[in-house]
């Protein structure tokens, strides 16, 4: 495993997971539910910016592996399933939604694995659309998780739309895959 700056920021990515979901199983006497909405908002926040940040440290230092690019992936699906079972768990999020956000996570993680054992990893490359889709997912998480008012906006409400949107978005996104690993898919059928 390379030490990198962008494996360790990555591994940083994944170590943050069990911080955030302590934030809300620490009674209201320890941490009020106030911090605890804040201090969950700024781990996943710090996680989200490190998903970007190793991404483009990784490009500019030459420092691109294949450990890192398998890591960095798993460490963003972990990430983002923890926050929507806390936030399923809080009555924050609809479970239908977070079914379909991990569901559709974990099958083209499949996908892309199965797509990769025949040479053909290409044609499921991360595409614009799925990157849209991830900025309404997170989006929506962060202000789910924030769940107050901020700046008369009622973020409860604005992240409960954007994630029906990134909902959608993610069903479309798994659709394209799919479209695109079709001819792969009914070549190895047999």
């Amino acid at each position: 495993m390379p030490t990198t700056i962008p494996n360790l920021l990555t591994w940083l990515r994944i170590l943050l997971i069990p911080v955030f979901v302590t934030a809300f199983y620490l009674s209201d006497d320890t941490l009020s539910p106030h911090l605890k909405n804040l201090l969950s908002t700024g781990v996943f926040l710090l996680a989200a910016v490190t998903d970007w940040l190793d991404g483009y440290l990784a490009r500019k230092l030459n420092q691109s592996s294949a450990f890192g690019a398998f890591l960095d992936p798993v460490a963003d699906k972990l990430m983002v399933a923890a926050a929507l079972i806390v936030l399923v768990k809080l009555g924050r999020a609809d479970a239908i939604l977070a079914f379909i956000i991990i569901g559709r996570e974990i099958t083209i993680s499949a996908l892309r694995e199965w797509m990769a054992k025949v040479g053909e990893s290409r044609s499921v490359a991360v595409s614009m659309l799925g990157k849209v889709k991830t900025t309404f997912q997170m989006i929506s998480i962060i202000l789910l998780l924030y769940h107050e008012y901020l700046l008369g906006i009622d973020c409860q409400l604005l992240g409960s739309l954007l994630l029906y949107l990134a909902a959608l978005l993610t069903l479309w996104s798994m659709g394209y895959y799919l479209m695109l690993a079709s001819p792969q898919l009914k070549k190895y059928q047999n």
